[in-house]
């Protein structure tokens, strides 16, 4: 059914009841008692696809990177830890990202998970980097030790 169909149907459908009614009757009941909550969260269900589970990530959330051997993301990986090494006068050596993942906003962040040698030792790192290539602008937004 086409999301106008659906909108149709909505207002078709909707109950004959006024605002003040609604008002003065909501004081008095739960919320979900109350019968236009319930008709217009059924329909907002409606609209929205009802309870179908996703297999795409919302607008604003974390995908996981498939190529982490992308040269892209490497690249990424060693901007993090050479931004937090001159952050924090640390001598860490990158050596690969081994996860990641991405998310759109207003650019692209980056959650990446790097492996990085201190004096001999290779830890892993959690590193989010914000990037906005079309500026050319990147951003270490934080670097933590997992």
């Amino acid at each position: 059914m086409q999301p106008t169909t659906r909108l149709s149907l909505l207002f078709t459908a909707l109950p004959d009841i006024s605002i003040r009614e609604n008002c003065e009757k909501s004081t008095t009941m739960a919320w979900g008692q109350n019968p236009l909550f319930l008709f217009l969260t059924a329909a907002l269900l409606l609209l929205n696809g009802g309870f179908a589970a996703r297999t795409e990530a919302l607008a604003g959330g974390w995908r996981p990177i498939k190529n982490i051997s992308d040269p892209r993301v490497q690249e990424i990986g060693e901007f993090a830890v050479t931004e937090h090494n001159k952050q924090a006068t640390e001598s860490l050596k990158f050596q690969s990202v081994v996860s990641g993942e991405t998310q759109v906003v207003s650019g692209t962040n980056y959650r990446l998970v790097v492996v990085a040698e201190d004096g001999g030792v290779s830890n892993k790192y959690e590193a989010v980097v914000w990037e906005k290539p079309w500026m050319g602008f990147r951003n270490l937004t934080s670097f933590t030790r997992v």
